[in-house]
């Protein structure tokens, strides 16, 4: 490339340097962005570099000056993200149990380029990902990228499910799955697709365990229960995203626990107080043994009044677990 050219890119090369090298604690002076570019083939003069940063000032780069000293230099103030922001999305690429550990680096790593040099490094010091849970799938991203290519083209997929065996291996159920997807959703740490099956109508799969999945030469059915979904109340209402009946539940809770029920629900739901030290909560409830599970948890302080069928689903659940627990079990 001739020298002539190098000097029509001088301009990308004075930005380059300062956003990759330049913050508050770290100003780039002139001379060094002078050094920069002649050891890319570009010659520069001081007036010329005190030019191309007001060039890049008047196209909306925030840049500062700051006197250490009697040296001068230069930094960018503000980036399209700031550290706090980018450290919010390093914590969330960390702690995604469906993003697998090498694209959890890749990503990472992509994250960094967004900061200078040196708050990189404060990045990287928080990864922490070697021993964290993380799928084993690695084609999740492509089989996500199929789901929203079939959505926007209103046809449905196919694919294979599979299940983990207590040999750490895949296990392909039987037969080749038809769906027409409808949406995506994280819960849990876990993907799922929202979509109706011919054999289960409105269901859900976790992504992680679709394998070979591909666009059907089929359209998607859209049901009138597809229409009313509201993605936001459906997860409420799945615990787990395991399936069951949905079922109109009212529930006895300690006035302790109100913070919990609207973690789990929102601050839409309505509390009653029932005396001085509980209230009531009524809402639909997709039936399972996740959500039994839940309840469980909370012991003595929340309790199931209405319907009396499902009290006495979730009492016969109880009496089942504790039988595991009446006879002792030798080693």
């Amino acid at each position: 490339m001739a020298r002539s050219s190098f000097q029509k890119l001088k301009l990308l090369h004075v930005m380059n340097y300062l956003l990759q090298n330049s913050d508050e604690e770290h100003p780039i002076t002139v001379n060094q962005m002078i050094q920069y570019l002649e050891s890319n083939g570009i010659a520069a003069e001081r007036k010329s570099i005190y030019d191309d940063i007001e060039a890049l000032r008047t196209f909306g780069m925030d840049i500062e000056e700051c006197k250490r000293g009697r040296v001068f230099g230069y930094y960018v103030a503000s980036r399209t993200f700031e550290l706090p922001e980018l450290k919010l999305l390093v914590d969330s690429v960390q702690s995604s149990k469906f993003i697998t550990h090498k694209k959890t680096a890749s990503l990472i790593k992509k994250i960094e380029t967004l900061a200078s040099v040196h708050s990189a490094q404060l990045l990287h010091r928080q990864v922490f990902v070697k021993n964290r849970i993380k799928t084993m799938n690695e084609s999740i991203y492509y089989t996500v990228d199929r789901i929203h290519e079939a959505i926007a083209e209103n046809k449905q997929i196919r694919f294979r499910y599979f299940d983990w065996g207590v040999d750490r291996r895949k296990h392909e159920r039987p037969g080749e799955y038809f769906a027409s997807p409808y949406a995506l959703v994280w819960d849990n740490e876990n993907y799922y697709l929202i979509a109706h099956s011919e054999r289960h109508g409105l269901t859900h799969y976790r992504i992680d365990k679709m394998a070979k999945l591909s666009i059907a030469d089929k359209p998607r059915v859209i049901t009138e229960q597809a229409r009313q979904l509201d993605l936001t109340r459906y997860g409420k209402t799945v615990f787990g995203m395991f399936s069951g009946t949905p079922q109109q539940v009212k529930l006895r809770f300690r006035n302790s626990l109100a913070g919990v029920v609207i973690d789990r629900f929102g601050k839409s739901a309505m509390l009653v107080p029932d005396g001085e030290s509980h209230f009531t909560f009524t809402t639909e409830i997709v039936l399972s043994p996740v959500f039994y599970g839940w309840l469980a948890g909370f012991g003595e302080q929340a309790e199931i009044m209405f319907p009396a069928s499902v009290r006495e689903d979730f009492a016969d659940l109880c009496r089942r677990t504790l039988s595991l627990y009446e006879t002792s079990r030798e080693e």
